[in-house]
Parts: structure tokens; sequence; C-alpha cells
């Protein structure tokens, strides 16, 4: 299960480093993707694979249907992460997000996302203010 959130420097390369309790869900690989709220999205493979099944249920005549599948699939990326849990974003998804020198990355249960850490705080801030609220009105 990815939980949490850690703070990751983006190498020259371009390259960050999955944290350490998240590397076991991502071993066998993952799919990173254009996010929502200006981030990216990391699935692991089996997570991908049920939201590939998801999508391919949607009407295929509904314009949002291809607005969505267009930009979800065609910014999608499978990586590996090497031996010391790299992974290479690549540059069009690092622009997407604005990663520069950090990214922080956080746990969603099934998949993860990579945010700009001051958007990330930005996002986070205006969030917390309507947390409770969310919680309400899912019947959390």
């Amino acid at each position: 299960m990815l939980l949490g959130r850690s703070v990751r420097s983006i190498d020259n390369k371009g390259r960050i480093i999955l944290p350490k309790e998240f590397r076991e869900d991502f071993a066998s690989g993952l799919v990173v993707t254009k996010g929502l709220d200006a981030c990216l999205l990391l699935f692991p493979m089996a997570e991908w694979e049920k939201k590939v099944a998801k999508i391919a249920e949607m009407p295929e005549g509904n314009e949002d249907t291809r607005r969505f599948t267009r930009l979800f699939f065609s910014n999608a990326t499978r990586l590996i992460p090497d031996a010391q849990g790299r992974i290479l974003i690549p540059q069009h998804l690092k622009e997407m997000a604005e990663l520069k020198k950090e990214a922080i990355v956080i746990g969603l249960s099934n998949k993860a996302e990579i945010w700009d850490p001051e958007k990330w705080q930005r996002y986070n801030k205006e969030s917390e203010e309507r947390y409770e609220e969310a919680a309400s009105r899912l019947g959390v």
C-alpha cells in the first residue's frame, strides 16, 4: 500500500529515487502519465491494468472520453526502477508538472503522485481548509 509523502531530489539526468517504502509496489514496473491538478500519476502495473479496463468501458463516441483517453495514454510511459529505485521521468512530463530540482511523491493507497513542491504546498493548504467538508460530503 502506497502511503505518506516524501521530498525527492531530481538528479542531473532527470531521475528521482522512489521512496523506499514504495519500491516493492513498483518493483515489477510502473506507468507514469499526466495526472490531474498539474501532477503526475504513478501506477503499479496491476493498478494500471485495472485503470485501462475501466477506461475501455467508457463510451468511445463521447467527446470527454476521447479527450481524456488521448491525453492520458499519449502521455503514458512504462518504467522499471533500477537497482537503486530510480526512475527517469520523461522530459515532456517533467515540463507538464513543472518539476525542477525537487519533487514530492505522495502515496494514494493504490497509486502515487509526483508534484512540484510549491504546487503541492498550495494545493495541500487549500485542501486542508476543505478537508472536513469534503469528508462530510463523501460520507467518510
